[in-house]
């Protein structure tokens, strides 16, 4: 009995031995998952694992949330959008531009204005669409009546879904105080919507009444009336500043020795001037005057001039002016301001095709010009007066 019992515990000894080495891994595979469960929540992590946002943008965004401190919300609202068609990358765009959607209640929230869109014979596809263009305005609540009445106002869908995407405030803005008040006034003007660029009308829209009701003001004091060409582009230019960025603008005309009626002349007639950079208006008048040899009152009689791009239209054609006058290929019928003015096929047919064959390499020489690379002195080079690229 001795004998056998000293057999069998070494046996067992070592079978203990190899159960225990076999167990301590798993022991300590258990501990690990353990400390990652109990391991705290950090915003930024959760945007990056769950909802798929760059570090930084994670950073910056988990600063809109920091009361957030359980995945238990965002969990549910990330649930919710699944069901909405919204893709892992449209998902990260729209938390990223509105972290706060992460915390909203989906049954107090989202989900009623949901059902409120689907009521309308939305599919989920769509309602997925109006989310993503929406953002923080698809908790607002009247985004079933304000989605109705622009409904209403562009006639389908996509096209006040696109409306939605340039400016969303049109989903949560008050209509009886701004939004219609906003269409009787344009009516009344004798503007339609279709007439409005979109760029423009989804900005004019919003703007308070009061705002368009001024503009209608300024605009009168540059002397343009209702009906002429110009009173739509005045107005829509006006219209999208405020006095003070408009006055600013006047301003820079004034200092660079334009009067009151110098600009109110020149904005007549081109009313988008009044919405050049300062740094463009400068250069252009530098080259108009400098290099063109243009006087101020020629610039303020014609000031479309001051709307073409120096690099890419005003440089190039003036190249091309001086190039066929020194080799007397062009009359002096031809004015800086009638080739500025050219439809760019009317130019060619005009002052390049006719005179290829005596110029090889002029048209190249012109497209060259037009990208900002002036190789005008492999033709034959241009008299003094030529610009230094």
């Amino acid at each position: 009995m001795l004998r056998l019992r000293n057999c069998i515990l070494p046996h067992l000894l070592s079978s203990s031995r190899r159960s225990t080495s076999c167990i301590a891994p798993l022991h300590r595979l258990l501990c690990g998952s353990a400390a990652a469960a109990s391991s705290p929540f950090t915003v930024a992590d959760y945007l990056v694992a769950r909802c798929g946002l760059s570090g930084e943008q994670a950073l910056k965004a988990s600063k809109s949330i920091p009361g957030l401190s359980s995945p238990s919300k965002p969990d549910a609202v990330l649930a919710f959008l699944a069901g909405l068609d919204i893709s892992g990358t449209d998902l990260a765009t729209v938390v990223a531009k509105d972290p706060r959607l992460l915390c909203v209640d989906v049954g107090k929230t989202l989900a009623p204005r949901v059902a409120e869109l689907r009521s309308l014979g939305l599919s989920s596809h769509q309602v997925g669409q109006v989310v993503l263009a929406a953002q923080a305005r698809i908790r607002s609540r009247s985004l079933l009546r304000n989605f109705e009445f622009w409904l209403g106002v562009f006639g389908s869908f996509d096209e006040l879904l696109r409306f939605v995407k340039m400016n969303g405030s049109l989903l949560s803005t008050n209509l009886d105080k701004v939004a219609k008040p906003n269409l009787a006034l344009l009516q009344r003007c004798g503007m339609q919507i279709s007439d409005i660029p979109s760029t423009f009308l989804s900005r004019i829209l919003v703007r308070s009444n009061e705002h368009l009701q001024e503009t209608l003001a300024r605009v009168a004091e540059f002397g343009i009336q209702q009906g002429t060409w110009a009173f739509p582009f005045a107005f829509m230019r006006f219209a999208i500043f405020n006095r003070e960025k408009l006055e600013s603008n006047i301003q820079l005309f004034e200092k660079l020795g334009w009067s009151r009626d110098d600009i109110a002349s020149a904005v007549r007639k081109a009313p988008n001037i009044l919405n050049l950079a300062p740094e463009r208006v400068r250069k252009s008048l530098d080259f108009l005057m400098g290099d063109v040899g243009l006087q101020m009152p020629d610039i303020v009689y014609r000031p479309v001039l001051l709307l073409y791009s120096v690099e890419r239209r005003l440089l190039p054609r003036y190249y091309l002016m001086k190039f066929l006058e020194d080799k007397g290929l062009v009359t002096s019928s031809f004015s800086f301001y009638t080739i500025a003015v050219m439809g760019n096929d009317n130019l060619l047919a005009k002052l390049v095709h006719p005179h290829e064959m005596s110029v090889p390499g002029l048209a190249a020489a012109y497209a060259s010009s037009c990208a900002g690379k002036h190789q005008w002195e492999l033709l034959g080079g241009l008299t003094e007066g030529k610009r230094k690229s």
